[in-house]
């Protein structure tokens, strides 16, 4: 292969060419897109289910979904919404990259869709069934609705995609995860091309008492919900269960080539560590954090000081906010404080196993568009998160590279280290 298509550690050379979103801001990319930039929350009260009684009752809910849209509404029908909201969001993605529906030459085509719960719903409709109704009624796809690798295996079905397959659950850091995942099928030579991203359809009952028992959740601003999410804000008071899709279309740079397909960024670097610390909260020292920004700069071949952005986790709880500070200033010393910084979750909230995913097609686009998206209701400064946080709108800048962070429930940490495309 040329050396040109060759990164420095002569692996190939990966881009973006596809993306797709569905999410509370949107129901397409750019429409997601021109929502954050322009500060257009995606959050609100819950919906899906009465919520009057809990102590959070605001969630950020992909209103208006209708599946039939984008397939079959037989098939539809025995789907979880998370797989739903993948198949949607794969659906653009694919197009966006000039992709007919089936694929051509599949059997070089993976599917690699993360998720956090899966289809958890249906798991609890039919287990309500059974103990109300009995055994009989039970629907016969129960089990395959719940199941956390069927987003990925619609999404394959949709593509008619025949190369590997697998599916990341990593809570929180799934979607960044998955698409470090699916750039190692590429690197190795399983496959020249991998559909990838992350989803979560998990506005549910369970969840929001789940997580509003462990005091993770948003609590006090019920009856301003789009003010709940304020990442670095020092009254920020938790995070807002979100939910969401982000579906990439990644291959080799001289496949999207040979291809004329349109690129979007260049996938750099990508690296995974673990705290071994605690189920839900951070190792003081951030070590885990840490780890995973210094192994994805050396996956990258780069110096901490060649990193113009960072798409922050930036969930809005207290320990996280000032924890991930406290990262971003070990890996880049006094630089730190020259870099930008913003939050997607603070307009879009925190959809888990789909967040990481829609963020990294985020930072795509601030790189292919030199404009960096802001953080919202950021309104009260914390000592302990003192970093530019871009609070003021949306900025011009000519960025370079970028990096994306997701830190997960179980000390799951990974990034991303994405680059602008130069056509030269």
């Amino acid at each position: 292969m040329n050396n040109h298509f060759l990164d420095a550690k002569g692996r190939p050379r990966i881009v973006i060419t596809g993306m797709g979103v569905m999410s509370p801001l949107g129901h397409t990319t750019e429409a997601s897109w021109d929502s954050l930039l322009n500060g257009r929350s995606g959050i609100g009260p819950i919906t899906n289910f009465d919520a009057s009684n809990f102590p959070c009752r605001i969630a950020g809910e992909v209103k208006n979904f209708v599946a039939k849209k984008y397939m079959d509404f037989k098939e539809a029908r025995r789907m979880s919404r998370a797989s739903q909201l993948a198949v949607a969001a794969a659906r653009m993605a694919l197009e966006d990259a000039g992709l007919p529906e089936p694929v051509p030459n599949a059997e070089r085509v993976g599917t690699l869709v993360g998720t956090g719960v899966g289809g958890f719903e249906v798991a609890d409709e039919n287990l309500k069934i059974l103990r109300s109704q009995g055994f009989n009624l039970v629907s016969p796809f129960a089990m395959t609705g719940f199941l956390p690798n069927m987003p990925s295996h619609h999404v394959s079905l949709l593509a008619k995609a025949l190369g590997p397959i697998s599916t990341v659950t990593a809570a929180c850091a799934t979607g960044t995860q998955a698409i470090g995942e699916a750039m190692e099928h590429i690197r190795s030579g399983r496959a020249d091309m991998m559909i990838t991203g992350g989803v979560e359809g998990l506005i549910h009952e369970a969840a929001i008492a789940g997580f509003g028992a462990m005091r993770a959740l948003s609590t006090g601003f019920n009856d301003a919900p789009e003010k709940a999410s304020r990442p670095f804000d020092k009254d920020r008071d938790g995070f807002v269960l979100s939910e969401g899709a982000g579906v990439l279309i990644i291959e080799r740079l001289d496949h999207a080539l040979a291809r004329q397909a349109h690129i979007y960024a260049e996938l750099k670097g990508y690296a995974v560590s673990a705290d071994a610390y605690h189920v839900a909260q951070p190792d003081p020292e951030v070590a885990g954090a840490v780890r995973a920004m210094q192994w994805t700069l050396q996956d990258a071949c780069l110096q901490s000081d060649a990193i113009n952005y960072i798409n922050a986790h930036g969930t809005s709880t207290p320990v996280n906010d000032s924890a991930e500070t406290f990262a971003v200033k070990s890996v880049f010393g006094e630089r730190a404080y020259e870099l930008a910084i913003s939050s997607s979750k603070s307009v879009l909230g925190h959809a888990m196993g789909g967040a990481g995913a829609i963020e990294a097609i985020f930072t795509a686009l601030a790189l292919n568009r030199c404009t960096i998206p802001p953080t919202w209701n950021y309104e009260t400064p914390d000592p302990e998160c003192d970093l530019d946080y871009v609070t003021d709108g949306p900025r011009s800048a000519p960025l370079q590279l970028a990096m994306s962070n997701s830190f997960g429930l179980g000390g799951q940490n990974a990034c991303l280290i994405l680059e602008r495309y130069d056509t030269n």
